[in-house]
């Protein structure tokens, strides 16, 4: 048990989690700081949220970052902001996601492209870039881990959201292919592929006709609560999960089985 216990230590490493102003974001940052961890909360445009996040945080160090990660250039500003501030960067959790309804019988082929290139920038090259600059940086370092935050979508698909599932797929195609790439190098990836979260982002699905019938999905009869997520997410992060690495943890209550 006592090595159990130093092994989902996080003391004096620094923890990027991308959009953690919110959702698993937030949940991941609370548990890697209550695990001694210095968190870099990433936000994009909610400032207030973001600082929520902050004050909840146990310890000391850590810190809030903004950057639109649909645009490279901030992937880089962002980890180069880190790795000043923080003297070093130990973990990546690259969570920062969106999530956009564009149904192919009903949007015009401009709408339906808009979408296809917001939703892959964000979901897709964002992480790509974080993960290409965060890896060299821990390469210098002598190791680290990058948890990537992907969804069942990957492998059911989604109808009325086609790119979403497909950069989430894409996402899982990425941290396997790293993983094989990394691990010499002392860099482990890992994904993590929930399904229907309690989050502001399913808010309105949970809430609206639908919301028991996405319940039910799962013989728990309820969606995962952000903090069930986050719980896997540090584990696979923790000391003693190395090979796991390039593997794909479903955290979806069954919702969906593949074998």
């Amino acid at each position: 048990m006592g090595d159990s216990a130093v092994a989902m230590r996080f003391d004096n490493q620094v923890v990027l989690i991308t959009g953690a102003s919110r959702g698993i974001g937030r949940a991941a940052a609370k548990l890697f700081a209550s695990a001694g961890a210095r968190v870099a909360v990433h936000y994009r445009n909610r400032r207030d949220a973001a600082e929520e996040t902050l004050a909840s945080l146990q310890g000391g160090g850590h810190a809030v970052f903004s950057a639109d990660l649909a645009h490279e250039r901030a992937a880089g500003m962002l980890v180069e902001d880190v790795v000043n501030r923080m003297r070093g960067l130990d973990v990546l959790v690259n969570n920062a996601g969106i999530f956009e309804y564009h149904e192919i019988s009903t949007v015009e082929f401009d709408q339906w492209l808009d979408a296809w290139r917001r939703t892959l920038a964000t979901n897709l090259l964002a992480p790509a870039c974080l993960s290409y600059l965060a890896s060299r940086q821990m390469m210098k370092m002598g190791g680290g881990r990058i948890v990537n935050v992907s969804s069942r979508g990957a492998f059911r698909g989604e109808p009325r959201a086609p790119a979403y599932g497909a950069s989430k797929a894409g996402l899982n195609a990425m941290g396997q292919s790293l993983a094989q790439a990394l691990a010499p190098h002392g860099v482990y990836v890992f994904t993590v592929a929930p399904g229907f979260v309690d989050t502001d982002m399913a808010k309105s699905s949970l809430s609206g006709p639908a919301g028991d019938a996405i319940r039910n999905q799962s013989p728990l009869g309820r969606v995962a609560r952000p903090e069930e997520v986050a719980r896997t997410v540090l584990f696979l992060a923790s000391k003693g999960s190395e090979f796991l690495t390039g593997g794909i943890v479903d955290v979806n209550g069954a919702s969906y089985l593949r074998s």
